[in-house]
């Protein structure tokens, strides 16, 4: 868990998540304020979505994983000199497919994400490894080309399915 590459991913390395329906057969995606509750927001629009596509049951932990990533994104993402005016730097991609479900958090940072080694009584500083425990893999990738940044992403199997064999893995 927690590699740095995946050919399933590599779309992701050109900013927002694939159209093309051969890629995903699902994708939804909300820009997201450089403000805390940016994360209400977020785990709003995952149960939508979630409901949306029929995976209500999983809203638990892919909330938890969405919440942290969207936190760690504007917790250590955001630069402190960050200009008021750009709206929108980080930015929540839900994609869909048959097998498997990933939640993508894209930021203006090129650092990687960190994982801490936080005391079992600290209240904070556990994100990566919450997202390490829920999820079945994490990841991330910087982005290329004109834009800066990267994705930091949590990949789900999606319930009566083995992940393997699949023409859409």
């Amino acid at each position: 868990m927690g590699t740095n590459g995946s050919t399933m991913l590599e779309p992701l390395r050109q900013g927002p998540p694939p159209i093309d329906p051969a890629d995903a057969s699902s994708s939804a995606s909300c820009a997201l304020p450089p403000r805390y509750e940016a994360v209400r927001g977020a785990r709003t629009f995952t149960s939508r979505t979630l409901a949306a596509w029929d995976l209500s049951e999983r809203f638990d932990d892919v909330a938890l994983v969405v919440s942290e990533l969207v936190t760690n994104a504007l917790r250590h993402a955001m630069p402190a000199d960050a200009p008021h005016g750009q709206d929108h730097p980080v930015r929540l991609h839900l994609m869909r497919w048959t097998s498997r479900l990933v939640c993508a958090v894209r930021d203006p940072s090129q650092d990687s994400p960190v994982a801490s080694e936080a005391e079992d009584s600290a209240e904070c500083g556990r994100g990566l490894f919450l997202v390490d425990s829920f999820s079945d893999s994490w990841g991330w990738h910087p982005l290329a080309g004109q834009t800066t940044g990267k994705v930091v992403w949590a990949l789900f199997r999606l319930p009566g399915t083995s992940g393997c064999g699949h023409t859409d893995d």
